[in-house]
């Protein structure tokens, strides 16, 4: 895991050919940033497979905003290994089963809230929330 600093390495740092640091930022605009550089290559694949922008609703989180928005107490969040993600125009069932293919360590599918979590945690975990 990377350790950025949002006013240090500034949010406009490349971290692939389509991401930037500010978009694994903390939603609480807290200055530090955890990130997998492994997350960051399976964001980038589904990117470059899908030819479509993947738009990062939440990556990093502090343990205090983790705890604020509901998150589980050892959520792959807070230590820089998942994201939550929408690619608009492809469905949340494309995406999981792409992400199968690669065998990500989490996919989880959240219809009701329109987005899939991703992660790259060590063990394959399959669920629908």
């Amino acid at each position: 895991v990377q350790e950025f600093s949002l006013s240090r390495h500034g949010a406009d740092l490349a971290l692939s050919d389509n991401f930037v640091l500010g978009e694994f930022a903390c939603n609480d605009g807290s200055d530090a940033i955890l990130i997998h550089p492994t997350l960051v290559a399976l964001l980038q694949t589904i990117r470059t497979h899908f030819g479509k922008p993947v738009h990062i609703l939440s990556a990093y989180r502090t343990a205090e905003y983790n705890a604020l928005v509901g998150g589980s107490k050892n959520s792959t969040h807070k230590k820089g290994m998942a994201a939550d993600i929408v690619v608009k125009g492809v469905s949340l069932k494309r995406i999981a089963e792409f992400a199968d293919d690669l065998d990500v360590g989490g996919v989880g599918i959240y219809p009701d809230s329109g987005f899939i979590h991703l992660d790259v945690w060590r063990s394959m975990r399959r669920w629908k929330g």
